[in-house]
């Protein structure tokens, strides 16, 4: 044969099935257009320009990454689908003459031109999109726009070589699957159903128990680093289960409706649930991939959109004050009064110098250390509960308590509180205390007048995933009475003496950041004087933050998720639609002959929607509520590893999750609407009634 013949039976081949391949190619040009869009941000001048040392662009990495693995996966899943309504035509072919040589030189002309026109249109519109992905990004971090338009060439030769390799792996399967068919069966593929998978109970009972793990895991582990292992363990559970249990399901759905006879032989039902008996396995690894995409967009979507509406929160959370110092003793004499004036008169030197006037200022002394709460005493051996070779910390064991003088805490509150010896003011963070009395090992007892509703606190205590214990004493030296030479299990001292000193201001960010660089260098260069004159040779630590330097830093994080995750989910959400589309088109094929027959005995198009809408109701409608049970499980740990972020604000979390759901079943909605129709056009051909 002319060498010219194959492209052209090829092309032939593509034309005559564009039901098929024009949404297969559409998905190939998206995916490219995709992978590159993320690898030129990757890659982006303007990016790393704006932002050198953020964690942008590792977060632009791994979505790169994630994109090829899930591409890669994707398209041998639709492909599946293309190449089973073609083997029909492929078993012609061979009878007709052709051996399965020249069909093999067929389907490399076909992959060659689809893999033509996916990688040409895909970067053509990666490239025309790119700039508009890079003006959002740059929307997303709330920095200066740049209209410059740029073409990243690695990004290109990326995309290049990962998706030709992609269609390389695609063809050899392919070719594959069609030389180990004989003829006869490749030209009754499409008649040929498939027998029940062995062992449903087997099968529903392995899923139920899996499932019922990773649900149990999901809600009862409260640990944010233990969450954040077990998560992904959690993830393969939920995948496995969710494939076994639809597996299994679909079977034991359809046994049941068969033997329901007055159900089964209703013109409404008889040939739906004929057609999903005949594709058992299909129905379920179909059903089940759906439901694991849609979990998947629900749950990033969820949280990306809470971390980055919620970015503002955890900044001041995170950041009280404009600008907050947090100064560490390795000893309790530098937490006398005369010592830290001079330290606060360095500070307010300072301030005056750059002639900023401090506004709602945080000046207090804290003495802090970990412990465990047994009850209501506090004991220092915490060698089980952390880190060891053999587990991991058991924070949920553990409790940060900070001791604060009353005199401190009455300035900084602005209220005058009087305690008498061995009595407390106690503030709980992320916990509870329902006790009377606080007991310290080695130390006081004290009781507890009352639980206050506010305290001064540190920015990084707040960020800190273990619970705290703040107490408010009338005399800080008494209270930590016998406390000085005790060691923890590492051998450091159990008592980290601190001064906090914080505020805010209404200077510019510039004269903020020159304000915190200033206070740095000066507080160390007084603390260096202060502790050469007492012939002191204890350890100090200065750290000083600006909230409005470090806002970028978390916009960066928060923004690049976002950012991320919208188009993940874009994607997931592309290919959920393609799957369903390619369901009910591949299906419509197979039951075509069953419909014809049904007419010819009388049903008309009124009983075929009829029957059209029993089936899809019975069946779509079941991965959008597993999705969406999933999720609901999914809600604690999700929480726990947004902790790990300091995003905390759970009525955001809930209020995202609920939006999410409700957009994503309208979405679901329109899909299943639209996809239906597709159906319907092909099974049909009975005149209206």
């Amino acid at each position: 044969m002319r060498i010219g013949f194959y492209p052209k039976i090829a092309w032939q081949g593509i034309r005559k099935n564009k039901r098929l391949y024009l949404p297969y190619i559409l998905t190939c040009i998206g995916m490219v257009a995709m992978y590159y869009i993320i690898s030129f941000l990757a890659t982006s001048p303007m990016l790393t320009a704006l932002f050198p040392h953020s964690a942008l662009r590792s977060i632009l990495q791994l979505g790169s990454v994630v994109i090829a693995v899930f591409a890669t996966l994707f398209l041998f899943y639709t492909n599946s689908f293309l190449v089973r309504r073609r083997k029909k035509e492929f078993g012609l072919y061979n009878i007709l003459g052709m051996d399965k040589r020249n069909i093999g030189v067929i389907l490399f002309f076909e992959t060659l031109l689809v893999a033509f026109i996916s990688l040409a249109a895909g970067l053509a519109a990666g490239v025309a999109l790119s700039k508009l992905a890079e003006l959002l990004m740059v929307n997303i971090l709330q920095q200066e726009v740049d209209y410059a338009m740029s073409v990243s060439w690695i990004a290109i030769g990326r995309t290049l070589v990962l998706f030709l390799v992609i269609d390389g792996l695609i063809y050899l399967n392919t070719l594959r699957q069609v030389h180990a068919a004989n003829p006869i069966a490749l030209l009754h593929s499409e008649n040929t159903g498939e027998k029940a998978p062995k062992a449903n109970w087997f099968l529903g009972l392995a899923g139920f128990a899996l499932l019922g793990g990773a649900y149990y895991m999901a809600v009862t582990i409260t640990n944010p680093l233990k969450a954040l292992i077990y998560f992904f363990v959690a993830v393969l559970m939920v995948i496995v289960a969710t494939m076994l249990l639809f597996t299994a399901g679909s079977v034991l759905l359809c046994r049941i409706l068969r033997s329901n006879k007055k159900y089964y032989y209703h013109p409404k039902h008889f040939v739906s649930v004929s057609s999903m008996a005949f594709r058992m396995k299909r129905n379920g690894s179909g059903l089940a991939t759906i439901c694991i995409l849609c979990t998947m967009v629900l749950v990033i979507v969820a949280t990306t959109t809470c971390c980055y509406f919620g970015a503002e929160d955890s900044l001041n959370s995170r950041y009280p004050r404009d600008i907050n110092m947090d100064i560490r003793f390795e000893s309790l004499e530098w937490l006398e009064e005369e010592r830290v004036a001079a330290l606060r008169a360095a500070a307010h030197e300072v301030l005056d110098n750059h002639g900023v006037e401090p506004l709602d200022i945080q000046d207090f002394r804290t003495v802090a250390a970990y412990g465990r709460l047994n009850g209501n005493e506090l004991e220092w051996d915490v060698s089980a509960y952390m880190y060891t070779n053999e587990t991991m910390p058991d924070f949920s064991q553990i409790r940060s308590i900070y001791v604060m003088p009353l005199e401190d805490y009455n300035r900084t509150t602005g209220r005058e509180e009087v305690l008498n010896e061995g009595e407390a003011l106690l503030y709980t963070l992320r916990c509870e205390f329902p006790y009377d009395t606080l007991t310290i090992r080695d130390g006081e007892t004290f009781r507890i007048v009352r639980q206050v509703e506010e305290m001064p606190t540190a920015g990084m205590d707040t960020a800190d995933i273990v619970s705290a214990l703040y107490l408010v004493v009338p005399d800080l030296r008494a209270a930590v009475r016998g406390l000085e030479n005790i060691a923890n299990f590492q051998g450091d001292p159990i008592l980290d003496s601190r001064w906090v000193f914080a505020f805010s201001t209404d200077a510019t960010t510039e004269v903020q950041a020159a304000l915190q660089s200033a206070l740095h260098n000066t507080i160390y260069q007084r603390s260096k004087i202060i502790r050469e004159s007492i012939n002191d040779s204890e350890g100090y630590s200065i750290r000083t933050e600006c909230r409005a330097v470090e806002r970028q830093d978390y916009f960066d994080l928060f923004g690049g998720l976002f950012f991320l995750g919208v188009m993940l989910s874009i994607v997931f959400c592309f290919a959920s639609v393609l799957i369903i589309y390619y369901k009910q088109v591949s299906e419509g094929y197979e039951d075509q002959a069953r419909f014809e027959i049904m007419q010819k005995v009388g049903m008309t198009k009124r009983d075929i929607r009829r029957s059209i809408n029993s089936q899809m109701l019975t069946v779509f409608l079941a991965p959008l509520v597993m999705a969406v049970i999933h999720l609901c499980f999914a809600f604690p740990i999700l929480k726990q590893l947004l902790s790990l972020l300091n995003a905390r604000n759970e009525p955001l979390l809930l209020a995202t999750t609920g939006l999410t759901v409700l957009l994503f079943a309208l979405l679901y909605a329109l899909v299943y609407r639209l996809t239906t129709g597709a159906y319907y056009h092909i099974v049909s051909g009975a005149r209206e009634d």
